[in-house]
């Protein structure tokens, strides 16, 4: 089996060693994203609500890019640092997963890999077919 290896052009991934997203077949896995703009800084700091808006959108890039789109995840995992946040979370999370509906996974974590980062997304997404891209 062929892997498409899909790169964001971000230091961190040469630095660390993994790609932004990995095809394999009909199945797509994105790497944990957060909430980090073009620039380098976080993107809504204090604010969970629009940290998962942000890294659902880069998560969204990242699908197109291999050739998918949102209606093609089939499971989150997202790692919080406050679970009493959980719904600030979840309004952002339902407004894009809403009537596609994935298996889930929300836990807290201490911390992320910056001290302004509240969220980190993951994904699993699959294409109907490998001719669907």
């Amino acid at each position: 089996m062929l892997f498409e290896k899909i790169s964001s052009g971000k230091e961190w991934e040469e630095k660390v060693g993994y790609s932004r997203a990995v095809v394999a077949g009909r199945h797509i896995f994105i790497s944990g994203t957060t909430a980090v703009g073009e620039d380098g800084e976080v993107v809504g700091k204090n604010d969970i609500y629009l940290q998962t808006r942000k890294c659902i959108l880069l998560i969204e890039k990242a699908l197109k890019e291999a050739g998918a789109s949102l209606e093609h995840v089939v499971r989150t995992r997202t790692f919080i640092t406050d679970i009493d946040q959980w719904e600030a979370f979840g309004k952002a999370h339902q407004e894009f997963f809403g009537e596609i509906k994935p298996a889930a996974t929300l836990v807290e974590v201490s911390k992320l890999i910056h001290s302004d980062l509240m969220v980190e997304i993951e994904v699993d997404a699959m294409l109907d077919s490998e001719s669907e891209k």
